[in-house]
C-alpha cells in the first residue's frame, strides 16, 4: 500500500527558537515545508544565518507577515497545514491569519501560538496582564472559524524559571539559600522547546490530535519546587537553607511589582501555588490527550538532565 502523502506544512515565526525546532524537524519528517519571514528579516544580519540554514535544508522561504492579507492569502493557499510559533505578547497579531484559513478550505490543521499552560485552566486573569485571555479569545475564534486545529499545551519552557531554579531575578541556581513558594509540594511541567517542536510536528498527520488539545507531561519533568531543590542539592552535593514564600507574601509581592517585571512571579503563583498544569486529569472530558504515550519514540530532556547543564 502506498505510504499517504505528507501534509506540506506553513511555518510563522520561523526565525524565533521554537519556530525554527518546528521547521526543521518539519523538513526532516519529509513535509514539503515553507516559513513566512517579513521582508526585514532578509536584510537584518541576526537572522540572515537562521535563513540560509532553512533555506539549505530544502525549506521554501516565502515573503509575508501577519498584518498583509495578500501575503497570507499566498502562502496559505499552497499548504494544508499551518503552524504559528509567534511569541505570546502577539497572539492577537494572527486573527487576519485566522480569517485567511477560514476562507482556504484545503487546510486540514491550524496549530495556533501556545505552547505553554492551557489558557482555559488558568484562573489568573486579574494578574496576569491578558497573557492568558488572549490566547483564549484566539481559540474562540478558531473554534467559531470552523477550523480544523490541534492546541499544543506543555506547561514551561525549561529555559524560563528553570535555570534560577525558580528564584526571581536569579540568573543561575543558587548554592547556599532557596527560596520556596508555597509549601513546595505543588507540580510544574518543564518541557525544552525542542522537544516540544518534536512533539508538535508528529500530531500534523494524526487524526487522534485533530480538534484535541496535546498536553506534554513527560514522566522526569513534572517536578514540585521541593522536588527542584532535592534534584539540585544531590548534585552539588550540599544542602541549602529553605525559606518559604506564603500565597499571600507572593500576591502582595506582584501587586508591589510593576508589569512586566511581575510577570515572572505571575507564572510562579499559577503553577507552584494555583497548579495550573497538574490540577485535572488528561482524558476525553478535556479534549486532550497525552503527548508521551501518543509518541513513545520521541527522546526528550528531562530536568535533571537540564539541571546538569548548570553546573
Amino acid at each position: 500500500m502506498e505510504e499517504e502523502k505528507k501534509s506540506r506544512v506553513l511555518v510563522i515565526g520561523a526565525t524565533g527558537r521554537l519556530g525554527h525546532y518546528l521547521t526543521r524537524f518539519s523538513i526532516q519528517s519529509g513535509h514539503p515545508t515553507f516559513a513566512l519571514i517579513r521582508n526585514s528579516a532578509f536584510s537584518d544580519p541576526s537572522k540572515s544565518a537562521k535563513l540560509e540554514a532553512l533555506s539549505s535544508t530544502g525549506v521554501t522561504l516565502l515573503k509575508g507577515s501577519l498584518d498583509d492579507e495578500a501575503s497570507l492569502e499566498e502562502a496559505v493557499s499552497k499548504v494544508d497545514v499551518v503552524i504559528s510559533a509567534i511569541p505570546s505578547k502577539h497572539v492577537l497579531d494572527q486573527t487576519l491569519l485566522i480569517n485567511v484559513i477560514k476562507r482556504t478550505p484545503s487546510i486540514k490543521r491550524f496549530i495556533p501560538a501556545e505552547y505553554g499552560a492551557d489558557p482555559d485552566k488558568t484562573q489568573v486573569s486579574d494578574l496576569d496582564h491578558g497573557f492568558y485571555s488572549k490566547k483564549s479569545e484566539i481559540r474562540r475564534l478558531v473554534e467559531s472559524s470552523n477550523i480544523p486545529y490541534t492546541y499544543i499545551c506543555c506547561g514551561l519552557f525549561m529555559r524560563i524559571l528553570l535555570p534560577s531554579l525558580v528564584q526571581p531575578g536569579l540568573q543561575s541556581p543558587p548554592v547556599d539559600k532557596v527560596t520556596v513558594f508555597g509549601d513546595g509540594d505543588v507540580k510544574a511541567v518543564f518541557v525544552n522547546e525542542v522537544d516540544a517542536a518534536a512533539f508538535t510536528i508528529k500530531t500534523i498527520d494524526d487524526h487522534r490530535t485533530l480538534n484535541k488539545t496535546l498536553y506534554l507531561r513527560p514522566p522526569g519533568n513534572v517536578c514540585s519546587m521541593n522536588d527542584l531543590v532535592e534534584m539540585w542539592e544531590g548534585k552539588i552535593e550540599k544542602k541549602l537553607v529553605k525559606t518559604f514564600v506564603t500565597e499571600s507574601q507572593l500576591l502582595e509581592k506582584i501587586k508591589e511589582t510593576p508589569y512586566p517585571d511581575d510577570m515572572e512571579m505571575v507564572f510562579i503563583y499559577s503553577v507552584f501555588i494555583k497548579g495550573h498544569h497538574t490540577y485535572f486529569e488528561i482524558d476525553e472530558s478535556c479534549g486532550g490527550v497525552n503527548g508521551t504515550e501518543l509518541y513513545p519514540d520521541v527522546k526528550y530532556m528531562t530536568v535533571s538532565e537540564f539541571l546538569d547543564t548548570l553546573l
